[in-house]
C-alpha cells in the first residue's frame, strides 16, 4: 500500500509538532522516520495509526482518504517501544488478541486463529513458546511477539515507535537484522520512527529526516549522509566540522584557505562550510595548517583533533588504518575532499 501525506498539521497548544508535513510513502518500503525529540516523527506515526487526529491536510492510503478513519478501518499494525503485551495472557493469546476481538463476519473461526497464531510464531522465531507470559520471555522475545501480534491482523501497514529503544545495544542489533530480512519477506509497507541515525541508516530503504515539525530531507542513507540539504542534516545524520566561511570577489575564504567561489553563492553573507571528518585528511599539500590536540581511539576507529591556525578553529579528521602516529603539539597540513556550503546560522 502506498501512503500519501498532504499538508499535515497538529499543534498541542502553542507548540507545532507538525507543520505542513507532506511526505510519499511507496508501496513496500521501509521508511525510517528521523529526528531528535519533538521533531514530530512520533506524532506523524500516531497520526497515520489513527491514534491522533490532524487539524489540517489529510492522509490517503492507496488514493483514498483514511483521514477521518477509525483505527480500525485503517488496518494499521502498530508495535509500542515497550512491548504494550497483557502480562496475564500467553504469547499465544497476545497474538490471537486482535484477531480475538473481531465482531460479526469480520470474526474468523478458532481453528483459522490458532493456525494464524503458529504461523506467526514460526515467521518471529518463537516456535515452542506459545505457552510462556511475557515476564518469561527477554526483552528481544517480548518485541518479537509484539510484533506477531501487529501483524496478525494482517494489516495494510506496519508502523514502529521506537521499537529497539528499550532493549541494549547487541540486542538491538540483532533484531535491525531480523526485522529488514522480516520485511522483506511480507514485503508490507512499513514506516518506523527512531532518533538513532545508525539503525536508521542500516534498516531503511528510505530516510525522512524531521526537525521541529517540518520534514528537512527524504532520501535514501546515501543520499542523506553523503548529500545533506541543510546545516541539521549535516550535523544530526553523522558528523560534521563546521568551518566559517565568506565570498571575496570570485573566492570563498573557508577558515582562512581561499577556493573558488561557487555559483550561487550570495554576496556579504556569512557562509559555513561542512566537512565529515572521514572527509578531511592530512595532506601536505592541504589548505589548512593545524595544530595536533590529540589522537583518540574507538575500537578500530581513529581520529586526529587539530586546532587550524589563523582560524582558532578545531577540527576532527578521521585517519586511515594506515596512518603514522601523530603526538600533540605536532604540525600537519589538512584538506577536504568533500564538503558542503549554507547560510551561517544565526547566533545570539
Amino acid at each position: 500500500m502506498n501512503i500519501r501525506i498532504q499538508q499535515l498539521g497538529k499543534r498541542f497548544g502553542a507548540f507545532p509538532a507538525l507543520d505542513g508535513v507532506s511526505l510519499d510513502i511507496r508501496s513496500g518500503e521501509l521508511l525510517a522516520l528521523l529526528g531528535p525529540s519533538g521533531s514530530g516523527k512520533t506524532t506523524l506515526l500516531r497520526a497515520l495509526a489513527g491514534l491522533e487526529h490532524p487539524e489540517q491536510g489529510r492522509i490517503l492510503f492507496d488514493g483514498e482518504d483514511a483521514t477521518g478513519l477509525s483505527v480500525q478501518a485503517r488496518r494499521a499494525g502498530f508495535v509500542f517501544q515497550h512491548y504494550a503485551l497483557f502480562r496475564h495472557m500467553d504469547v499465544r493469546a497476545n497474538i490471537a488478541f486482535g484477531l480475538e476481538v473481531r465482531r460479526g463476519e469480520r470474526r474468523w473461526p478458532r481453528a483459522r486463529i490458532a493456525a494464524r497464531v503458529e504461523e506467526l510464531l514460526a515467521l518471529v522465531q518463537l516456535d515452542g513458546l506459545g505457552g510462556r507470559y511475557p515476564t518469561q520471555l527477554s526483552g528481544g522475545q517480548r518485541q518479537r511477539v509484539a510484533l506477531a501480534r501487529a501483524l496478525a491482523i494482517e494489516p495494510r501497514v506496519l508502523l514502529l515507535d521506537e521499537p529497539f529503544g528499550a532493549l541494549d545495544a547487541q540486542v538491538r542489533r540483532d533484531l535491525r537484522r531480523w526485522l529488514r530480512e522480516l520485511h522483506d519477506r511480507t514485503g508490507l509497507t512499513t514506516v518506523f520512527v527512531t532518533h538513532d541515525q545508525e539503525e536508521a541508516l542500516e534498516l531503511a530503504d528510505r530516510v525522512a529526516i524531521l526537525n521541529r515539525g517540518r520534514i528537512e530531507q527524504v532520501g535514501s542513507p546515501g543520499e542523506v549522509y553523503d548529500r545533506p540539504v541543510s546545516p541539521f542534516v549535516y550535523g544530526f545524520v553523522g558528523e560534521a566540522n563546521r568551518l566559517p566561511a565568506r565570498t571575496d570577489g570570485e573566492v570563498l575564504e573557508v577558515a582562512g584557505a581561499r577556493w573558488p567561489r561557487p555559483e550561487g553563492l550570495p554576496d556579504q553573507v556569512p557562509l559555513d562550510v561542512y566537512v565529515r571528518p572521514e572527509d578531511m585528511r592530512v595532506d601536505d599539500a592541504g589548505d589548512w595548517t593545524g595544530t595536533v590536540l590529540a589522537v583518540q581511539r574507538s575500537g578500530a576507529r581513529a581520529r586526529l583533533r587539530a586546532r587550524l591556525r589563523g582560524a582558532a578553529v578545531d577540527v576532527e579528521v578521521e585517519l586511515p588504518p594506515d596512518a603514522p602516529a601523530y603526538v600533540a603539539g605536532q604540525v600537519v597540513a589538512l584538506a577536504a575532499r568533500r564538503h558542503g556550503v549554507f547560510a551561517a546560522a544565526a547566533t545570539g
